[in-house]
């Protein structure tokens, strides 16, 4: 998803969104996870397994890039939502909002790099003072970072920089956005309901564009036994930036039994 603006400030419309490029161009991601050639029965495709245990040496650096760079940032919030939303839009005004109020309470931003909601909290953490910081990922079509963040890192393989999120952050506030802020959702959803992580906020913003999901939560996974009454509240609903840094607080001084700074 190219950051490319035109002079208004806004981000591509969908109609101008770069054409993905010609097949040969893979991703680490995917090259990671292509079956190696077919090779007869009993037969060890060895170049394969050279360049799998080869690869791994690259995703520690990777882990360990991470590390390095954020280990020192404090407690932070991850926010999620759209990349194809302009900064006319109410969710990207509401995303500075409440980036902005976390980061006068004493959290760092942490995002996915890119435009839209991203870019929204970036500069919510900028105008705040505090850690603005995207985890920007290798794409088939060029993504650079927002020009509100301060502290970037940039990740090959989709499953480390999503550690990153979840290990560096004390709560996840997800805006409206499509499959890739479905994922981070119900990943952390996951997580918190095996048990995997606990004490851990994630506040949907926006009662109406949840209505649907949340509808079917409660109309067809719970009545067919799918997750009990309980995984229901495992998160909250509100369209209150204020309600928002509220219920982070909470969970937070709950857990640590003080502010997240001074």
């Amino acid at each position: 998803m190219t950051d490319q603006r035109d002079p208004g400030g806004k981000p591509p419309r969908e109609t101008d969104r770069p054409k993905p490029p010609p097949a040969s161009h893979e991703t680490e991601d995917e090259r990671f996870l292509s079956s190696p050639p077919t090779t007869p029965p009993g037969v060890i495709p060895e170049a394969a397994v050279a360049r799998d245990a080869w690869r791994v040496f690259r995703i520690m650096g990777e882990f360990v890039e991470g590390f390095e760079a954020l280990s020192s940032t404090g407690p932070c919030v991850s926010i999620f939502g759209s990349a194809r939303v302009w900064a006319t839009d109410q969710d990207y005004m509401a995303c500075v909002e409440t980036a902005r109020r976390l980061g006068e309470a004493g959290f760092g931003i942490i995002t996915g790099g890119g435009p839209g909601i991203m870019e929204a909290a970036n500069q919510g953490a900028r105008e705040a003072g505090v850690p603005s910081i995207g985890c920007n990922i290798e794409l088939p079509f060029e993504q650079g970072s927002n020009h509100f963040v301060d502290i970037a890192v940039d990740f090959r393989y989709f499953f480390v920089r999503k550690t990153m999120f979840v290990k560096y952050a004390d709560a996840f506030v997800i805006f409206p956005g499509g499959f890739g802020t479905m994922d981070e959702l119900f990943e952390a959803l996951t997580l918190i309901q095996t048990g995997k992580i606990r004490d851990f906020p994630v506040v949907l913003f926006g009662s109406a564009y949840w209505k649907g999901l949340l509808d079917w939560m409660k109309g067809t996974l719970l009545p067919q036994g799918k997750i009990a009454a309980d995984d229901l509240n495992i998160f909250c609903v509100t369209d209150d930036p204020e309600e928002v840094v509220r219920h982070v607080l909470e969970r937070y001084h709950a857990l640590n039994g003080k502010p997240p700074r001074p």
